[in-house]
């Protein structure tokens, strides 16, 4: 990855994807599914990571076992086990990295538009807002576990590894 805007846009989508990992890794199983709904906010996360990594919209649809819940505003209708978060943040993390090593400038000018014409962005855009989206719910994560458990991760600079 020599483009220093492909190599930076990866250093720090990754580094708030770690940071997300962290969060749901740290999440004791008692927290996991209390009124705080830990599981769903990590869940809403992933899919909004994941829907927005997709270079056309129209064609989105999250791997099993995920459902488009989140575009009906409907809780899922189970629980997510962490361990199939993680494996949904891994799934989003190679997706992010694949997409991010291979983008050109034209690539990066052209249009994302989201099915209902709402968002209306240019790739490099919606890659920012998407790393925005993380940070957001990664902090929010380790909020409710510095109350629940008074810890949380600590801050990632770079990206760790694929």
């Amino acid at each position: 990855m020599e483009n220093p805007i492909n190599k930076s846009l990866w250093s720090q989508f990754g580094a708030s994807i770690d940071m997300l990992e962290n969060a749901i890794r740290l999440c004791p199983p008692e927290q996991w599914n209390t009124g705080t709904k830990f599981w769903y906010n990590a869940f809403h996360c992933l899919f909004f990571m994941d829907y927005y990594l997709t270079m056309d919209p129209k064609t989105f649809s999250p791997p099993k076992p995920f459902t488009v819940s989140e575009f009906e505003d409907a809780m899922p209708d189970s629980v997510y086990e962490k361990h199939e978060l993680i494996n949904y943040l891994q799934y989003n993390r190679e997706k992010c990295y694949s997409l991010i090593t291979t983008l050109t400038m034209e690539k990066l000018q052209e249009p994302w538009i989201n099915v209902s014409g709402s968002m209306n962005y240019s790739v490099l855009e919606i890659l920012v807002y998407n790393i925005r989206h993380v940070q957001h719910h990664a902090a929010q994560l380790n909020l409710l576990l510095r109350q629940s458990i008074d810890s949380a991760p600590d801050w990632v600079f770079r990206a760790g590894q694929v």
